[in-house]
C-alpha cells in the first residue's frame, strides 16, 4: 500500500497527463478556409435598384449551402455490412451533355430594353418582413417531390437574386418587362403554371417569390441532368475558380440570360455573364438583406 503522499503525487500526475492530452488532440491552429471560387475578381457590384447600399468588395471565402447534417449509419440489425451510397461526382460538368430531359422549356428572355428607359410601379408595396416571408417560403418548397426531391433551393440564393433583381421591390416593372421582387418576365410566368400546373399571379409578391424559386428549381434539373449527372447539389464549395465549374454558378447565369445561352445540346455548359454571376455569387454572403 503507497502512502498518502505518494497518492497524491500520483493523482497530480494523472492530472496533468490527461490535460495535456486534451489540448494536444484538440488542434492549435486555425482551420483554412477556401477561397471564393467565382466572386473573387473585385469587380464592382450592380447596384440595387432602391439605392441601398451594398458592399463593393467580394467575399475572400464562401461557405457550402445546401448541406444536411451528417448522418451516421446505424450498424446493421443482421449483421451484413451496410452498403456505402454510391458517391456524388465532385469534378466539374461534363464535357459532352446528356440529351435534355425537359423538352418543353421556358420562351426565350425579351430584348434589352432601350437606354434611358426608367422602370414604373404598380399596386402596394410588401413590407421588408412580408418579402423576408415570401422568399422564405419559396426557398422551403419542395418542387419535384417525385422525380427530383432532393433539389433544394438555397435561402441566400434566392434572397440574393431577389436583390440583385428588384433591390426587394415588390412593385417594380422593369422597362424589359421584368415584374416584382424577382423581376419575372409574364410570359415565362405563364409557362411555369401551365408546366407545373399551378395559377400563381405574378403581381402578388408571394406568388412572384414563389415562380421566382420555381424557375431557379426547374434550371436546376435542366442543367444538372445534362451537365451533371443528376447531381442537384448548388454548394458553393464544389465551384473552382473557373465560373462554368459548377451547377451553382450556371444556375445563377441562366436565371439571367435563359436556359438556352448556358445550356446547349452537343455544347459545353457556357457562362455568358460571368459579371451577373458574380455579383450574385457575392450577395449571398455579403448582402444587407441576410440579416433581414
Amino acid at each position: 500500500m503507497r502512502s498518502s503522499f505518494a497518492r497524491r503525487i500520483g493523482a497530480v500526475l494523472l492530472v496533468g497527463a490527461l490535460a495535456a492530452g486534451s489540448a494536444a488532440g484538440c488542434g492549435g491552429g486555425e482551420v483554412p478556409v477556401d477561397d471564393l471560387a467565382a466572386g473573387s475578381t473585385g469587380l464592382p457590384l450592380v447596384p440595387p435598384v432602391d439605392g441601398s447600399p451594398v458592399p463593393a468588395a467580394t467575399p475572400s471565402a464562401v461557405e457550402s449551402m445546401g448541406r444536411g447534417p451528417t448522418v451516421t449509419a446505424s450498424p446493421s440489425v443482421s449483421g451484413k455490412p451496410t452498403p456505402k451510397p454510391t458517391p456524388k461526382r465532385t469534378t466539374g460538368p461534363r464535357a459532352t451533355p446528356k440529351p435534355p430531359t425537359e423538352t418543353k422549356v421556358p420562351p426565350p428572355p425579351p430584348k434589352p430594353a432601350p437606354s434611358g428607359c426608367r422602370p414604373t410601379y404598380s399596386g402596394t408595396e410588401a413590407s421588408r418582413s412580408q418579402v423576408k416571408a415570401a422568399l422564405g417560403d419559396a426557398a422551403a418548397r419542395t418542387y419535384w417531390p417525385t422525380s427530383a426531391p432532393d433539389i433544394r433551393i438555397p435561402l441566400d440564393l434566392v434572397k440574393a437574386t431577389a436583390w440583385q433583381e428588384s433591390g426587394w421591390q415588390s412593385t417594380i416593372v422593369a422597362c424589359d418587362g421584368g415584374i416584382g421582387l424577382m423581376q419575372v418576365m409574364p410570359a415565362t410566368a405563364d409557362w411555369m403554371n401551365q408546366r407545373f400546373g399551378q395559377s400563381y399571379d405574378v403581381r402578388d409578391h408571394r406568388d412572384n417569390a414563389y415562380l421566382g424559386a420555381t424557375y431557379l428549381a426547374w434550371l436546376t434539373k435542366y442543367i444538372g441532368d445534362m451537365y451533371f449527372d443528376a447531381d442537384y447539389r448548388l454548394d458553393a464549395d464544389l465551384c473552382t475558380a473557373e465560373l462554368d465549374s459548377c451547377l451553382l454558378n450556371a444556375v445563377i447565369a441562366a436565371y439571367n440570360v435563359g436556359h438556352h445561352a448556358v445550356a446547349r445540346e452537343g455544347e459545353p455548359l457556357a457562362v455568358p455573364n460571368p459579371q451577373y454571376v458574380r455579383n450574385v455569387r457575392a450577395l449571398m454572403t455579403e448582402c444587407v438583406c441576410l440579416d433581414y
